[in-house]
């Protein structure tokens, strides 16, 4: 830290993203990247755009604006994009939570939030989850906070009927509530359902895990067009041109071939499946999950361990010193090659493990 940094960041704890080394090639399973590449049609409108990198990119996001609405079922003005769902949630935080409306989310979700807290000197309490890593609804209904949910929960892939979500959402009518769907795609209910009956809700997703687009960054926000207008008013006053041609013309592209995606979720959901089974036989406790990943202990190997060794042997999974939370794995489901060579390696260091004990 240099002198000339500012004493208001001063004990700032920045945001860790998941490790990406380039000492070897490995097989990634630590940032829920999806292990298939973009469509066709995705790849042509990334080259076709190339030559208007002269120009600057649509502020309104008019064309992408319109692909969203006919997919997700509501008018542009109810839609915003912006550069990845991180970019969508801390505007929102800005704009909805202050000291007269303090932020509540879970204490084991995803590491942006108390970031985006703490970089905007707001206000948030921590919620502890329950035994099982389950969100007890009760926690949330009072009324008093701006409420923040991943659903489903990263790191542990659990996940909120919507009704839940709904009875959240109805008991906070005075204050906003921002449901993260990040990885709704892969077996969830959007609460998008729930936009035009709650002007106090806003859903927030991103084209990065379920659409292949995780290096393009882009992300949105769906709700009342009042608030879709407060948000504007941040990034206006931020970053208008957040969009690039090339992303913006990707995400485009996807929206019309979601076809292709969809056929992608449901093969990570099988592998998901089959991934849960393989570790639980061999002495895995799994958190049920409705993302890309698994979330995973064991009583053999504690998560540190499994997570250098497999590093050692050229695979990526992503380890959290968080207490409570120390001895899981976060593992992200990729092709079935992938996760049998996953369930390969677990089982080479079970051996080696064991021979040491000996």
């Amino acid at each position: 830290m240099s002198r000339f940094f500012t004493k208001r960041f001063a004990n700032l704890v920045p945001y860790v993203p998941g490790e990406q080394p380039q000492d070897r090639k490995y097989i990634k399973l630590n940032t829920n990247e999806s292990p298939f590449p973009p469509s066709g049609g995705v790849r042509k409108a990334v080259a076709d755009e190339v030559e208007s990198l002269q120009l600057y990119s649509d502020p309104e996001c008019v064309t992408l604006r319109d692909q969203m609405s006919k997919q997700y079922g509501v008018e542009p003005e109810w839609i915003i994009m912006n550069n990845g769902s991180d970019e969508t949630l801390n505007f929102a935080f800005m704009a909805f939570a202050d000291e007269t409306h303090p932020l509540v989310f879970a204490d084991i979700t995803y590491g942006f939030y108390p970031v985006f807290a703490e970089i905007n000197h707001i206000p948030y309490t921590e919620i502890p989850l329950n035994e099982d890593f389950s969100i007890n609804v009760d926690d949330y209904l009072d009324g008093s906070k701006t409420v923040v949910i991943a659903n489903p929960n990263a790191p542990t892939g659990r996940y909120l009927e919507l009704n839940e979500i709904e009875k959240i959402v109805r008991s906070n009518s005075e204050n906003i509530v921002i449901v993260d769907e990040a990885y709704v795609d892969f077996g969830g209910k959007s609460a998008v359902a729930l936009v035009k009956k709650y002007p106090n809700l806003l859903v927030v997703g991103t084209f990065s895990k379920s659409r292949s687009m995780a290096g393009a960054r882009l992300g949105f926000g769906i709700g009342n067009p009042a608030l879709i207008a407060d948000i504007n008013t941040i990034k206006y006053s931020t970053n208008p041109y957040n969009i690039n041609r090339m992303t913006a013309a990707a995400g485009a592209a996807a929206l019309r071939e979601q076809s292709y995606y969809d056929a992608c979720c449901r093969t990570i959901i099988e592998n998901r499946e089959w991934t849960t089974k393989a570790l639980e036989a061999r002495g895995f406790s799994v958190i049920p999950s409705k993302t890309n990943f698994v979330f995973a202990e064991s009583d053999e190997i504690d998560g540190e361990t499994l997570y250098l060794k497999l590093k050692q042997k050229g695979v990526l999974i992503r380890h959290f010193n968080k207490e409570r939370i120390k001895n899981y794995n976060r593992i992200t489901i990729g092709t079935m090659d992938q996760m049998k060579i996953l369930i390969s390696k677990i089982e080479e260091i079970k051996e080696e493990l064991s021979h040491e004990k000996c």
